[in-house]
């Protein structure tokens, strides 16, 4: 059993995305945000993180981050890759998130996170964009 999770976990190199989102939780937790849950994925689509940032306006706010890795700007800049479309995905799978766990009377917020981590350099650039975009496609509470 703990072989199978050691080859599971450890056994393959991690992809650009997936340690750009440990890079991005990392970071986030720095910040003193409670990392809630990765990979939330519902019928919709998929969430990259799940946060609670104890410092919102109104005391605790759910947030959801979306994380985009690039290994260079030469496609642009990785936070322009959260465009209409994703952001209006991004919004019915938080919905879904908001309804499931019942917080949909708790603030909620989109943040993107935009890491940048050329080959062979050890740290990536990480860019946090708090309250990045408002819901696409209606209201998040209706």
């Amino acid at each position: 059993m703990f072989f199978q999770y050691w080859l599971t976990r450890w056994g393959r190199p991690q992809t650009l995305g997936q340690r750009g989102e440990a890079a991005a939780a990392r970071f986030l937790k720095r910040l003193r945000y409670r990392i809630v849950e990765r990979s939330a994925r519902r019928r919709f689509g998929e969430i990259d993180l799940v946060v609670v940032d104890p410092h919102g306006s109104a005391g605790r706010t759910v947030v959801f981050v979306e994380v985009k890795t690039r290994a260079s700007h030469d496609a642009g800049h990785p936070a322009e890759a959260v465009d209409d479309r994703k952001q209006h995905k991004l919004s019915r799978v938080a919905l879904a998130y908001l309804k499931g766990h019942g917080l949909l009377e708790c603030p909620a917020r989109f943040d993107v996170v935009a890491v940048t981590w050329p080959p062979k350099v050890k740290k990536p650039v990480i860019e946090h964009y708090p309250s990045a975009f408002e819901i696409q496609g209606g209201s998040m509470f209706g």
